[in-house]
């Protein structure tokens, strides 16, 4: 390092980033504005700096309330720092205090920027001694000193006015540096150097006239007035002046041939005794470069993105800028083979040649840009000695070189834009390839390409190409296991086939248990020094501490994803910092994106954080994240459940601990019960997996409860029964009795909803039997309410009368009006049943105007479903109609499917009544999409039932009697007395013309429709 020196003691830095030494190794100065502070410190050169003056220094006008109080803090940071033992109390001997100031005192050398005036200095007085050569070295020594741009790091007003000084401080050395050398006659070999040096300020007009100089002593009059004409015309375009009058002057002697502008007045003292050249070396012609590696002679699939690419690459328009393409991706994706599958079909295209470098960004020994270039210009045909040592002029020059060349240029394995900034030609007419595992969003004018894992049928192909054709045709269901167990990964996909090819024994069957289990399959993905592990190490080890606790804690999870609330749950942050760290992910291709705020990872990627976190955090730091998300989804439901139900007990009797999201109404609530679905239920069976105890296992089994509202959208009826089978087997085994009560009345509601009644009201009774003996209250009122739906279903319309009673009750001794409402409503087909009307309308009355003054929409919505079945079966149908519409609508805004498909029936009921006979046809149609749509067997039955009615009332007989069939056979498989009622349709159907009678005997019954 420039700034770092050999000797002991300490050394600083500031003609690069901000930096310090202490006997040669590296001291940490902390944080940006610590690094201003100190930075403007060492510039004062022990002058003492008031508090005010460096407020004003480092902050400017966006200097917070409470800056002095940050500035002490600072300060006695960097003490400590650069004294670390310097006892307590002690008087600090160099950051010291003056006054109300601050000074840092140091010896002469330990600061680069007095070593680099000292340098410069002493080169002053060697040239005026006539010692030339000593002078370019000492110049020489002194650029050396700077290592990028001054200042780097610092921020604030002052640290910007000083970067600008040295910066131009150092440029001023260069031109004497550059005068140094053709007073020596050293023109042949600057001219790169200069060419870098006027392509970095094209308007400085001194670097310009030694370029002029160097071209016209090197033999090429035509390059030096070329450089003349650039010159003016970059002038009057940007600055609407001519040349000055030195240029000026330079350009009529060198038009005139001057004698005296051929070679310095004397040789350099060390080549005084060497003849000079009798006449200039003719300019050599540069090579064509072809650094492309080889392409992958089975590459496989891509035929979409290839022909995209090599549009991009080839449609070259000098109005569009220089092509550059940047292709992201996961680790193994393919991004290489693609990029040198492309590179070498457009060839021709350029046909200077390519150039190639892996830029290693992933690694611990990352390609500089500044090496990088060395070998392009060393492939150029630039020779090493000429080569400038600087980044910025090493740059210059290669866009110089490349100003009028047709190269393309492939930049594989970068780690980020400012690697690739420097290595980007400046010509329109070449083209970049730039392959990384970020997406290199701020890469200037780069069409971003993100590629995804291969379509099954590329990754079969590729499968084939390496493992042998005939073997995989021979097993293709095999082999569609096999790359869909290596998530389709190129990599991974090519690792195993090269292992089936070099077994001949095997079998692609054999490779499906071995890649089965998860545990294992990361050790299987790997041959010779393939591993697809160690490709993911790669891009793992280049995260910040942050991201990767991120990365491991994220793995977590058993949902197929995330959303970034949820995430900020695991990871114990806010939203706003838990996003920022997971868009960080997504652009080092490790996690994805698939819609905006939710995440996931690869299959592969996954397996590979999960064993990372096995062998990074602790257990109690798992079980910990897990519990933070499984808090979050239980408080979130909470509210969509307080939302959804307005009025219910469950909410507040739910052990909530943490915060979730709220809603601003029940649709929403239920839109996110129905999003999360697949998330929350892979977070309630990884509980039950886990728990051990009551208290662990009680948030899922809350949770299950909590998320009622979503068994209703008829969406995820299947994970409803696993997931509450799977909480309530380990609540019995554990002997979790709380749990076990939750757990059954949502299986009961489950088996309900597949009109398995027995088994619901066995469920349900034993609800009610643990509520009593435990004392707990969180369902009684529902359970009570369910029982007699479930045994109003059956029939025994007394009993379910009595359950009602018992139900109101103790929804009035709790003093819950909602609870009294859902029992009026419910309760009126009972009294339907046993052949009240007046009671039942009485009853569906009283329970929408209770719904009504509560405010409650849902309850509202199914008071009318009811109080529209009652009004339809006395004959006031157009009342019915009414309110049916009216509960439609808000059950279809709420994305409630089971609801809309049984009031879809209910509506079309009734306009049979009312004869009404197409209208009624379509909303039992529509009542027969939703139902299967949402895999609700006894609502399919109920809806072919009304659609066999609606069907013959428009004459329709054969369709009539072959949704009749349809729905006998239902109802006959789930045990529903429905069956019978099919039946004398049926029945009655034949005996009306028995050349509609079903060869197949049916079992028997009358009114068609009763359900919940």
């Amino acid at each position: 390092m420039a700034g770092e020196s050999g000797e002991g003691g300490l050394k600083f830095a500031v003609l690069g980033p901000v930096r310090a030494w202490r006997d040669g190794r590296e001291l940490d100065l902390g944080t940006p504005l610590q690094r201003s502070i100190i930075g403007m410190l060492l510039l004062r050169e022990g002058h003492a700096i008031t508090p005010n003056e460096m407020i004003d220094g480092v902050w400017g006008e966006d200097a917070p309330p409470r800056a002095l109080g940050a500035l002490r803090t600072y300060v006695s940071r960097l003490r400590t720092v650069l004294e670390p033992d310097r006892p307590a109390r002690s008087r600090p001997e160099l950051l010291t205090s003056i006054g109300r100031g601050y000074a840092l005192r140091l010896p002469a050398d330990a600061l680069d920027l007095a070593r680099f005036e000292r340098d410069v200095a002493a080169a002053e007085t060697a040239r005026k001694a006539g010692r030339t050569d000593q002078a370019a070295r000492l110049l020489r020594a002194a650029l050396a000193l700077f290592e990028g741009e001054p200042l780097a790091g610092a921020v604030g007003p002052y640290a910007e006015h000083q970067r600008d000084r040295l910066i131009e401080r150092r440029i001023s050395v260069v031109e004497t540096l550059m005068d140094v050398d053709l007073q020596r006659g050293d023109h042949a070999r600057i001219v790169p150097e200069l060419i870098a040096l006027t392509a970095d300020h094209p308007l400085r007009e001194k670097p310009r006239a030694q370029l002029m100089l160097a071209h016209y002593r090197c033999g090429r009059q035509g390059d030096a007035l070329a450089v003349f004409t650039e010159t003016r015309e970059a002038l009057v375009e940007e600055l609407g002046v001519e040349p000055g009058p030195e240029l000026s002057a330079l350009h009529q002697r060198i038009l005139a041939a001057d004698p005296t502008l051929l070679a310095p007045a004397e040789l350099s003292d060390e080549h005084a005794d060497e003849p000079a050249d009798e006449e200039p070396a003719p300019a050599h012609e540069l090579p064509r470069p072809a650094q492309l590696p080889a392409a992958a002679g089975d590459f496989t699939g891509r035929k979409e993105v290839t022909g995209r690419l090599r549009m991009l690459l080839s449609a070259q328009s000098p109005s569009e800028g220089l092509p550059v393409v940047a292709i992201s991706g996961i680790g193994g994706v393919g991004k290489t083979a693609l990029a040198v599958h492309v590179a070498h079909l457009v060839d021709d295209a350029f046909p200077d040649g390519q150039l190639y470098a892996d830029l290693r960004g992933y690694t611990d020994e990352a390609t500089s840009p500044e090496s990088a270039l060395g070998g392009f210009l060393r492939a150029l045909g630039i020779p090493a000695d000429v080569i400038p040592d600087g980044l910025a002029e090493r740059s210059a020059l290669y866009r110089s070189i490349l100003a009028d060349r047709r190269i393309l240029v492939l930049l594989d394995n970068a780690r980020d834009a400012e690697q690739v900034g420097p290595l980007l030609p400046g010509s329109t007419g070449c083209a970049a390839v730039v392959t990384s595992r970020v997406k290199l969003a701020d890469l200037p004018s780069a069409k971003l390409v993100d590629l995804d894992v291969m379509e099954p049928d590329e990754a079969l192909s590729l499968f084939s190409a390496v493992a042998g054709a005939e073997r995989v045709s021979a097993e293709h269901g095999a082999a569609m296991d096999v790359v869909a167990a290596c998530g389709f990964l190129p990599l991974a996909v090519r690792i195993v086939a090269a292992r089936l090819a070099a077994r001949p024994s095997w079998t692609v069957a054999s490779l499906v248990p071995r890649l089965a289990d998860e545990q294992r399959r990361l050790d299987e993905l790997r041959v010779g020094t393939m591993a697809v592990e160690a490709t993911f190490a790669l891009g793992y080890g280049q995260l910040e501490a942050v991201q990767a606790r991120a990365f491991r804690l994220l793995s977590l999870p058993n949902g197929p994803d995330i959303a970034v609330d949820a995430a900020a749950a695991v990871l114990s942050m806010s939203m706003l910092d838990a996003e920022e760290v997971l868009e960080s992910l997504v652009d080092a291709s490790l996690l994805e994106a698939p819609a905006p705020g939710r995440y996931r990872f690869h299959d592969l990627l996954k397996l590979f954080a999960r064993r990372v976190l096995d062998r990074t955090e602790r257990p109690q730091a798992m079980t910990m994240a897990l519990r933070r998300l499984l808090g979050f989804y239980l408080a979130s439901a909470q509210s969509a459940h307080r939302l959804a139900y307005e009025g219910s007990m469950i909410p507040d009797n739910l052990v909530v601990v943490g915060s979730g999201r709220t809603f601003a109404s029940a649709e929403e609530a239920v839109a996110w019960l129905i999003a999360e679905g697949d998330a929350l239920f892979a977070a309630i069976n990884q509980a039950a997996a886990a728990a051990r105890t009551g208290d662990q296992l009680l948030p899922a089994a809350d949770l299950l409860v909590a998320m009622e509202p979503l068994l209703e959208s008829g969406t995820h009826t299947r994970e409803f029964d696993q997931s509450t089978r799977a909480v309530l087997a380990t609540a019995q085994r554990i002997g979790d009795r709380a749990s076990q009560l939750r757990a059954r009345y949502v299986l009961g509601r489950v088996l309900f909803a597949g009109n398995r009644l027995r088994d619901a009201e066995e469920h349900f009774r034993a609800v009610y039997d643990l509520s009593l003996a435990r004392g707990e209250q969180i369902v009684t009122g529902e359970v009570l309410n369910a029982l007699a739906v479930v045994v109003g279903r059956q029939r025994r319309h007394t009993e379910a009368l009595a359950l009602f009673d018992a139900a109101m009750r103790f929804y009035r001794d709790h003093d819950v009006p909602a609870g009294e409402a859902l029992v009026l409503s419910y309760s009126a087909r009972e009294h339907l049943g046993l052949g009240r009307p007046d009671d039942a309308i009485a009853a569906a009355e009283r329970g929408l105007a209770l719904f009504t003054e509560i405010g409650s929409g849902a309850g509202t919505a199914r008071a009318r479903y009811h109080l529209g079945i009652v009004l339809s079966r006395v004959g006031r149908l157009t009342e019915a109609v009414h309110h049916h519409a009216e509960c439609l609508a808000f059950f279809r805004a709420g994305k409630q499917r089971v609801w809309e498909q049984r009031v879809c029936s209910r509506l079309a009921e009734t306009l049979i009544a009312a004869e009404r006979y197409p209208d009624a046809v379509r909303h039992a149609e529509q009542a027969l999409l939703v139902s299967r749509e949402i895999g609700h067997p006894y609502g399919e039955a109920l809806s072919l039932t009304v659609l066999g009615r609606a069907l013959r009332g428009l004459g329709n007989a054969a369709r009539s009697l072959d949704c009749l069939r349809q729905a006998f056979d239902i109802f006959s498989r789930l045990g529903a007395p429905e069956a019978g009622d099919i039946k004398a349709l049926l029945d009655a159907a034949a005996v009306a013309d028995p050349s509609l009678a079903d060869p197949v005997a049916h079992p028997v019954a009358a009114d068609p429709v009763v359900e919940s």
